[in-house]
């Protein structure tokens, strides 16, 4: 069987990514446009909330909010086998924990219960904007 991934959406505003990313995905199987996932239903809905969960608990160092907020995370996919696979970006290429941050996300998401490998890969592109940020986001950085 071949593996299969399920991606989490990520939008411009993180908070409606989270509630609407199962229903989004859950709609994209049923027509078709996904193929069907050996994971049942309720437990990639779990594996969902408990990864945006983690990714909730990393913070940049320099900015008082969550990467997830904060419009870093561009594309999470679970395989069948529960592999996760992360496309993030940083707010600037030079950020001083380019280094550091991919590995804080691996072992956030690594502690879900299920997750079986985690694979973080930067990207800058499309480059990160402040409007990527959730309204929590700002609120956080005095931005609203």
């Amino acid at each position: 069987m071949d593996n299969e991934t399920h991606p989490i959406a990520a939008s411009d505003t993180p908070g409606e990514a989270e509630s609407n990313s199962v229903a989004a995905a859950n709609i994209a199987m049923a027509s078709g446009d996904e193929p069907a996932s050996a994971i049942p239903a309720e437990e990639l809905t779990r594996l969902t909330d408990d990864i945006v969960a983690a990714l909730k608990s990393v913070y940049d160092p320099e900015i008082p909010a969550d990467i997830y907020e904060l419009g870093l995370i561009y594309k999470i996919d679970i395989d069948d086998d529960r592999n996760v696979d992360i496309e993030m970006t940083l707010t600037a290429p030079g950020c001083p924990v380019a280094g550091e941050m991919p590995g804080w996300v691996e072992n956030a998401v690594g502690t879900v219960e299920g997750v079986q490998a985690v694979k973080v890969e930067l990207v800058f592109t499309p480059p990160w904007t402040p409007e990527r940020m959730s309204e929590e986001a700002q609120v956080a950085v005095g931005w609203y």
